[in-house]
């Protein structure tokens, strides 16, 4: 089963893994660094300004889901820090490859992307050499028996489709495509010849009026 998140739960345990991986030296993280990771401008999409409390309320919600876990430290133990147990624990069933993980967490952070824009963004997490190595994960991700991640439909101007995480919602249905004349019922492709020829009448109709007055103009004066 997969898990599901809210948008705002993904940005949190979207932090938690990047963090886990960019800067293992300060991880886990006190809420004051998840704060400020949840609020950073660069790396993400939306920019929010999160206050501790609303985070500490994320974090709240993820604990009773058994996807964050706290510990105590410093000086009377005083200081609580926070890691995840979203995937790659002994407490669940997700695993991911390294790339698997660096792209899942991007799109947790930044929202639907080509893999030339993960290719850039995620190879800071892990080693990805080209775009073809992206393709590959997110086509694993995508035939999961749940799947993962998502393929949009390709928008107009953009030479590559995005692609888009599914853990914090279903993947928008297809662009559907224009009807064509084979897609059409019977009762549906009589209505339309019906009107194409009501609209040939009316147009010859309306030719024959100009000849007729031309002819009348041009007859001459007896």
């Amino acid at each position: 089963m997969r898990t599901e998140l809210t948008p705002l739960e993904g940005r949190v345990i979207g932090c938690l893994i990047e963090k886990e991986i960019s800067t293992p030296d300060q991880y886990p993280l006190t809420l004051n660094a998840l704060t400020a990771a949840c609020n950073q401008k660069s790396n993400r999409d939306p920019v929010l300004s999160l206050s501790g409390v609303e985070v500490q309320q994320v974090v709240d919600g993820l604990m009773k889901k058994h996807l964050v876990t706290d510990r105590s430290g410093g000086v009377g133990g005083r200081v609580t820090r926070y890691r995840h147990r979203f995937c790659n624990t002994q407490f669940g069933d997700l695993k991911l490859a390294p790339p698997e993980l660096a792209i899942v967490c991007e799109l947790l952070l930044r929202g639907p992307q080509t893999p030339g824009e993960l290719r850039t963004r995620a190879s800071r997490l892990a080693p990805l050499h080209d775009v073809g190595e992206v393709e590959a994960a997110l086509g694993h991700l995508a035939a999961r028996e749940m799947p993962l991640v998502a393929q949009l439909p390709r928008e107009p101007g953009r030479r590559e489709s995005r692609w888009m995480q599914l853990f914090t919602g279903d993947a928008p249905p297809p662009v559907p495509a224009a009807a064509t004349p084979d897609k059409l019922s019977r009762d549906e492709r009589i209505a339309a010849l019906e009107g194409q020829v009501g609209e040939l009448h009316e147009a010859l109709a309306a030719l024959h009026r100009r000849v007729d007055a031309l002819a009348g103009r041009e007859q001459p004066d007896s």
